[in-house]
Order: C-alpha cells, then structure tokens, then sequence
C-alpha cells in the first residue's frame, strides 16, 4: 500500500472534486455509485434485504455469508483502499506516560479505563490505523476512530464467549468505517457498534465508557497509566507501516459547514450544520445529540435518557485533530464527559451527519 497518503479517495466537497488541502492524495476517485445509501433505517436482523451480492464484493475472497444481512448491500460503498489497507493494529506496544514525548499538550487522546487500568491511545496514531485490538484489564477490547465522522468509540471483542479480532473492510456506510471480524468475516458498523451481514447479522458490541480527552489531562489524571507508542519496524512486518504520524491528511475536514466526502443518508436535515460536533447518547430507544455549541455556553447540562439522569460537562483545551496539517495545532474545540452519578458512561462526539444518517428519531437538546 502506497505511504504517507490520504487514506480514502478524493470525493466531492463544497461543489468541488478535489482533495482537501494540504492532502498528498495517490490519485482522484472513478466516479462512486451512492444510490444505495439513501436509507438509514434498518429492517428485522437476519433478513435478507432482497439484493444481490454485488459483484465486486465477491470477487474480492470474503468468507462472508451475504446471505445474512439487515441492510441493502447497495448501502456499502468503497472507500478507496482495500481489506485492511487501512492496518489496524494488533500488536500493540505501550509505554509508560511519563516518558511520552511525542504528543503536545492540548493533543486528543481517546481515554479508557477498565478494572482501574487506564490507557491513553493518541488520534495521531488512530487517525492512521482506526483499529487498535486490544487487552486491557482484563478484557479483549476494540479502540476504534473513524475520522470520516469524528467517532471514537471502544468495545468489547466478545461475542457470545467469543473473543474477535477486527480489521478494515475498505467500505463505507454513511461515510463510516465498516469494520470485518477476522473469526466469520461478518461486518460491522463503528457506529453503534451492529453487525450489519454474515454469521453476526444482528448482533452488538457492547460500548466501554471511552471519551476523549487532551494529554495533559490524560497525564495528570492517570500518571502511571499507560500510552500507545506508535508502530514501527520493517514495512514487511505487521507493525511496520511506514506512517507520518503527526499529521494529519484530512487537514480542514472538521469545517463544520463542510459535507462528507461520501454519500449519507438523510444528507438534507438541517437542524445542524454537517460537521457541527455533538454529543450522542443512546439509551433504550432514546437518542439524544447535543451540540458542542451549546455545552461551551453552558458547561454542564442534564438530560433523562432511558429513565436515567445523566450529567454531561463539558472540557475547554482539547485540539482538533482534524484541522491542521499537524495534529498538535489544531484549534481549541473542547471535549466533554458523560456521567451518572460519579460514573462514567458510555457515549460518542461525532459529527452531525452521521447521527442524522443512523439516528434520524434524535432529539436535539438547544
């Protein structure tokens, strides 16, 4: 796979083709059939959709059984690079955060803690990789980023007593990372965590309370804690992959007015800009975005969900990793928690779009 390049393919943006600036991009998209991504509701699981597989699909040698699905196959769409041309990690090395030097201050890291082991894992590092299979605590983990739609989210590997490695498909549901279970080869949507075709159509994996936070934050909160260290070795090793990291390739994405580089559903609700950033909180049948505009107001709001009273606060000092060509100068935008009671819990900040492609029902707290 060819290095120190945008990871997904040129696609329309703002009334324009082109790569978003400062992108050193391999080569523009062929024209991207999108028809199929109109939908973003999802029938009974298990349930053929009624389409055939398509035939790039099968000639590309998945294990898959398309057969078992709850959505369209029209609805994926490439992205550009291949299985896993996008590498998740799998080996994953980590030191201690005292003797981290390669991230500033202000730099998001996504935070987890499990059985009061906490790990750092840096967006530089996953803006790259989107897939870090882990364990931590315990307990196999999943510590995934799609920076196509700002969502940072952890999961449990389990599945009925069955621990999975995940990896990259190379496709796209409502411009989101669909990730493959190396164990069936069913895929799965990042977002919301559901298997959407094969063995594990209809299933989910079960949310960790991850957030995302600034580094120094990080440090001072778990000084003992642990960070990931960013791959390296020969390119033909499965840790070598010869990535820039500290940049960043989707340099002035995060322009909140801006549309997604591929097709979503429900792409005309405007009740927010596309790339205004919210918190997302799905409870039982309740959903509920929250946008940052309006936690920087007002710092800390309280919302029922589910029968439950959760506190939601909000964090000045966090950077953008999806504005500058550097990760480390990218603007202030802030971070938020989620808690009930003095816990954390189990949300996401993504971008608008995605949560009106998948949770159109939202309620947007004002």
């Amino acid at each position: 796979m060819e290095t120190n390049s945008f990871p997904y393919r040129a696609r329309r943006w703002n009334g324009r083709t082109r790569p978003l600036r400062g992108l050193r991009v391999v080569a523009l998209a062929a024209s991207l059939a999108t028809s199929g991504c109109a939908s973003g509701t999802e029938p009974d699981a298990r349930k053929p959709a009624g389409d055939v597989v398509p035939q790039t699909f099968a000639g590309e040698g998945w294990r898959t059984d398309f057969s078992e699905r709850t959505v369209p196959l029209t609805e994926f769409v490439s992205g550009g690079p291949s299985r896993d041309g996008i590498p998740p990690i799998d080996d994953p090395r980590f030191l201690p955060a005292n003797l981290v030097d390669f991230v500033a201050p202000s730099e998001p890291v996504i935070e987890l803690v499990v059985d009061g082991q906490a790990r750092a894992y840096p967006i530089q590092i996953l803006i790259w990789h989107e897939i870090v299979n882990d364990e931590l605590g315990g307990r196999p983990v999943a510590v995934t980023f799609c920076p196509l739609c700002n969502a940072a989210i952890a999961f449990d590997r389990r599945v009925g007593g069955r621990t999975l490695d995940f990896g990259t498909t190379g496709k796209l549901r409502n411009s989101d990372l669909v990730m493959y279970d190396r164990q069936t080869e069913s895929w799965w949507q990042q977002f919301g965590g559901k298997a959407l075709v094969g063995h594990y159509a209809g299933r989910e994996l079960e949310q960790l309370p991850a957030r995302i936070v600034a580094w120094r934050d990080f440090e001072r909160a778990h000084p003992k804690g642990q960070v990931l260290a960013r791959p390296h070795g020969p390119p033909s090793s499965q840790s070598g992959f010869l990535r820039p990291y500290g940049e960043n390739p989707y340099a002035g994405y995060d322009d909140v007015a801006s549309s997604p580089l591929f097709a979503t559903a429900n792409a005309g609700d405007r009740r927010l800009s596309p790339k205004e950033r919210v918190v997302f909180i799905e409870r039982d049948e309740d959903a509920i975005a929250i946008p940052f505009s309006v936690l920087e107001r007002k710092k800390h709001i309280t919302v029922l969900a589910g029968g439950e009273r959760l506190n939601v606060r909000y964090r000045a000092g966090v950077g953008s990793p999806l504005d500058k060509p550097e990760v480390r100068a990218g603007r202030k935008i802030g971070s938020v928690e989620v808690r009930r009671g003095g816990k954390l819990v189990a949300f996401d900040q993504p971008f608008w779009f995605a949560v009106a492609a998948f949770r159109p029902d939202v309620e947007v707290v004002r």
